[in-house]
């Protein structure tokens, strides 16, 4: 797919410059001369009506948390930290899991213009190298959260190689951040294509069918298994269209093309609420926020740009 890098979080070219990271002496002097993008509790700083806010590395607003080498930004050393371990005087009430929080938290050290955010209310209005940037100090940053001791004996490990890596100083053994492989799938038939919905979503919220792959399988048989899983459709041909980092903690989504064999919705209501056929025509009137039973899904969203490139016939 041609546009394939178009999507959000993905395409910017950022140099992450690995041969870096084991380099100390140098990764002190980039630090002194870079960035650092601070995330709390999951959220970027973002500036209002501007993009990410960055602060050196001497900022307070740090509070000496151990930054992420991200890369050079065109020739700008990029630097990511993780201060969840500030309290703020005024906590928002939280919202629910796996949707966007609403809430801006403001940092006393910093202009008011300055909030932390939900990355998925704001990955839209981002430049793509900004989103590259956001996404992956996101993931990293998540990843060192839940991975603090060795995997392989318990005790607790070490960030190395500029934030790149975990070495257990108890067994030797070294850790390395994950990414989660998921499928997401236009199912077509004709003139139709396949959506569900989860039943924890918002009322009206409908998307294309995804799922986790799993160890020994292809892409292929993963869209295969999934479709029929939730829904009882069979698939024949599968084509792989485009990728996008989602890190929701830290997936990388395949967005691939189905063909089904079958039209019949068998629902595992264990995994979807609901599944149906929607035309073209009707998905046109989805996308533009005007069908009565179905509500547009999230700008930035691989599934929304793989609906829209479906419907302008831009899959190749």
């Amino acid at each position: 797919m041609r546009l394939a890098e178009t999507v959000t979080f993905g395409g910017s070219g950022l140099d992450r410059a690995a041969a870096l990271r084991g380099d100390n002496a140098r990764m002190a002097e980039l630090l002194a001369q870079g960035q650092v993008l601070p995330l709390w509790r999951g959220k970027p700083l973002i500036v209002a009506q501007s993009g990410l806010g960055w602060v050196s590395a001497d900022s307070v607003v740090l509070m000496g948390a151990a930054p992420v080498f991200l890369g050079l930004d065109e020739g700008v050393p990029r630097f990511t930290a993780d201060i969840s371990i500030w309290e703020p005087e005024v906590l928002e009430a939280s919202q629910p899991a796996g949707f966007v929080d609403a809430n801006r938290q403001t940092h006393p050290a910093l202009p008011e213009d300055h909030a932390f955010e939900d990355l998925r209310g704001v990955m839209a209005q981002l430049t793509p190298r900004e989103a590259e940037l956001a996404a992956t100090a996101k993931a990293v940053l998540q990843w060192h959260s839940t991975h603090g001791f060795c995997a392989t004996c318990g005790a607790k490990s070490q960030m190395i190689n500029a934030g790149w890596q975990r070495s257990c100083p108890a067994c030797g053994a070294q850790h390395f951040p994950r990414t989660d492989p998921v499928v997401i799938m236009l199912v077509v038939r004709g003139n139709k294509l396949l959506l569900g919905r989860s039943a924890p979503w918002p009322e009206g919220m409908y998307s294309l069918l995804a799922g986790f792959v799993e160890p020994g399988e292809t892409l292929e048989a993963a869209v295969r298994r999934e479709v029929f899983e939730e829904t009882g459709i069979t698939t024949g041909a599968v084509r792989y269209l485009a990728s996008q980092p989602w890190p929701f903690p830290a997936s990388l989504m395949f967005g691939c093309i189905a063909e089904a064999t079958s039209d019949a919705i068998t629902l595992d209501p264990a995994e979807l609420e609901d599944a149906l056929w929607v035309t073209r025509e009707e998905l046109v009137a989805v996308m533009a926020g005007q069908h009565p039973k179905i509500k547009p899904g999230r700008k930035g969203a691989i599934a929304q740009f793989l609906m829209a490139n479906f419907l302008a016939e831009r899959l190749d």
